[in-house]
């Protein structure tokens, strides 16, 4: 049965299949901006929107945007501080498991960011994650 409510018709979705942000099950930024301008278009002349309904939508937004900011800085911060982490053991022995099971040791020749994560050259064998690290010398 198709959607009747013109929301959901300017935005393409019903609330069942709506899609969700990286952050989860919640609306995003431009997803709750896009409800917004849809409502704004659908109200009533005759009925416009209470001011402090309108404040309180535009209080959420600012608000949303904000903690996005916030998220994004702390996994900045986060990326910053693994490989902070990862450069303290250039020069340093260390032991890991291998792809093979076994424990490898090794120094840490090179530390390279792939993906947003730090990963080990260490005795000339590239690709070692510090969640493979079982000890450091």
């Amino acid at each position: 049965m198709p959607s009747t409510n013109p929301v959901t018709d300017f935005l393409g979705y019903t609330p069942s299949t709506t899609t969700t942000s990286a952050a989860g099950n919640s609306l995003g930024k431009d997803t709750f901006m896009k409800l917004l301008v849809a409502q704004m278009r659908q109200q009533n002349p005759m009925e416009p929107t209470d001011d402090k309904e309108m404040i309180a939508q535009m209080t959420q937004f600012s608000m949303l945007e904000q903690i996005t900011n916030m998220a994004t800085a702390n996994a900045e911060i986060v990326n910053s501080s693994k490989m902070s982490q990862a450069v303290t053991l250039l020069g340093r022995t260390v032991a890991y498991l291998g792809s093979d099971g076994a424990t490898q040791t090794g120094t840490v020749d090179q530390v390279r960011l792939v993906n947003g994560a730090p990963q080990l050259t260490v005795g000339g064998v590239e690709g070692i994650t510090t969640s493979q690290l079982t000890e450091v010398r």
